[in-house]
């Protein structure tokens, strides 16, 4: 198989978005029953540190795939996020 031909995890599919986004999207879309759940579920489903992770979504947030994909997810992350830029 050659390079082009090889299938990258992160690849997107019919101009949405790839797995690894749509995997961002899903943890956010759960509720955690307490502290620590989300962060280690991060780390064992999709390999990241919890630093990393958060730096994705925070920038999928502005992608209008991810709002097009999960607009429930994408707003209620981007209040959040307007509300605790407001508070600084």
């Amino acid at each position: 198989m050659t390079d082009e031909q090889e299938v990258d995890e992160h690849e997107v599919t019919d101009g949405g978005l790839g797995e690894r986004e749509r995997a961002l999207l899903a943890v956010e879309r759960r509720s955690w029953p307490g502290p620590g759940a989300k962060e280690r579920a991060v780390r064992e489903r999709l390999g990241l540190s919890p630093t990393r992770y958060y730096q994705l979504l925070n920038a999928l947030l502005d992608d209008p795939r991810a709002l097009a994909h999960d607009p429930v997810t994408v707003n209620r992350l981007r209040r959040v996020r307007e509300e605790k830029q407001g508070r600084r």
